[in-house]
């Protein structure tokens, strides 16, 4: 039962880090530059994500223009892409194999099928947050690095944005219901592989021989 409760934990773990991965792919606030002029009308808030770029002026109006041409951008934003991407696919294969391999649940047949398919879930979960981590990772690294470069104009620096926080916070949701799918199918296999059932053997002799007296009472 503590078992079935902890995959059921790390499966709502896994749920809110699939939701806040998709939500990180498509936010376009990855780096954010806030640049206010002497006049609070002129006060605009840009932001850069992966696939848009969006500018937010004080005076409510919003507009956004897509990043159509793909080799035009620089490396971390496409790697960014794909593995965000990919990301978002593991996690949900995660889902759907991890629904059949839980304990609480009446799908995956044996209970041998339903470990195996729950150690691939958390396997894809693994996958799915480190595909995850390493694009948050890096472009964090250039935002941190172009703004410390001091020939880069203080008007052209960014900061990290909510979709990198989102991105960083889903990754670990990830990891962790990976692992606790992994760790809860090993520890069951482990302690079938240390207790064996016992099994109990009766010599045949011995039953020949009781068989054979019980048959000379009747006689």
């Amino acid at each position: 039962m503590a078992s079935a409760s902890l995959q059921f934990f790390a499966f709502i773990l896994a749920l809110f880090g699939v939701f806040g991965d998709i939500a990180a792919t498509l936010l376009p606030n990855w780096k954010v530059n806030a640049d206010v002029g002497s006049n609070i009308i002129t006060a605009i808030t840009q932001m850069q994500g992966l696939w848009m770029d969006c500018t937010w002026y004080s005076t409510g109006m919003f507009s956004c223009t897509l990043k159509y041409s793909i080799l035009s951008l620089p490396v971390y934003i496409q790697a960014a892409r794909t593995t965000m991407v990919l990301s978002c696919i593991l996690s949900a294969f995660g889902i759907c194999i991890t629904t059949v391999g839980m304990k609480c649940t009446k799908l995956g047949g044996d209970s041998d099928s339903k470990s195996h398919a729950c150690f691939a879930g958390g396997l894809c979960f693994i996958l799915a947050g480190i595909f995850g981590l390493v694009p948050t990772s890096w472009y964090t690294r250039e935002i941190i690095s172009n703004f410390l470069d001091q020939t880069i104009p203080e008007s052209s620096k960014h900061e990290p944005g909510a979709a990198v926080y989102t991105g960083f916070i889903s990754a670990g949701f990830l990891l962790i219901a990976g692992v606790i799918f992994c760790t809860s199918c090993f520890k069951r296999q482990q302690g079938a592989w240390i207790y064996p059932p016992k099994q109990h053997h009766f010599p045949s002799t011995e039953q020949e021989s009781n068989a054979g007296y019980n048959l000379k009472d009747y006689v």
